[in-house]
């Protein structure tokens, strides 16, 4: 049973990420107005005048793109090593670790993104943490995120 709620852990960050890049690429407008939002420190009060903020259209594109296709990349990751857990989960424990990794690899893809991109860069570097508007929604929702897929990668990385 323990093997199943690994593999059911899984799919629910292969199935976060697929929903997550879709909705940034359908409502690529908003994911792109949000990613200007967060370089050019507009939310801070002041913000748009520090040296370090940017409208600049390739480093906007340029995180956009890495927030959808780390999203991309970590459910695939996930997706595939969720499948491969599934199909030796009993009959060869060494093959369910190595699916299991392949798996891990979507967790770490996953938690790279919204630690390096939402609380190193965004936060730390574009100061969102001064943005009243942009720190609940924006960056507690990726430190929940990046919480629970860690919760998630350490429960599937422990022993069997």
């Amino acid at each position: 049973m323990l093997i199943k709620a690994k593999i059911a852990m899984i799919v629910t960050v292969a199935l976060w990420g697929l929903i997550g890049a879709f909705h940034n690429v359908v409502d690529w407008a908003g994911t792109i107005g949000a990613v200007t939002a967060a370089t050019s420190m507009v939310t801070i009060p002041g913000g748009s005048d520090h040296w370090q903020a940017t409208s600049n259209p390739l480093v906007v594109w340029i995180g956009a793109l890495f927030i959808v296709s780390s999203k991309i990349a970590s459910a695939g990751f996930c997706s595939v090593g969720a499948l491969k857990m599934w199909q030796v989960q009993k009959s060869d424990p060494a093959a369910f670790v190595a699916a299991k990794e392949i798996a891990l690899t979507g967790c770490a893809i996953a938690i790279v993104m919204l630690f390096g991109g939402f609380i190193v860069i965004a936060e730390s570097w574009f100061e969102l943490w001064r943005s009243e508007a942009m720190l609940t929604p924006v960056l507690g929702s990726a430190f929940r995120y990046a919480g629970m897929i860690a919760v998630i990668a350490i429960f599937v990385a422990s022993k069997d």
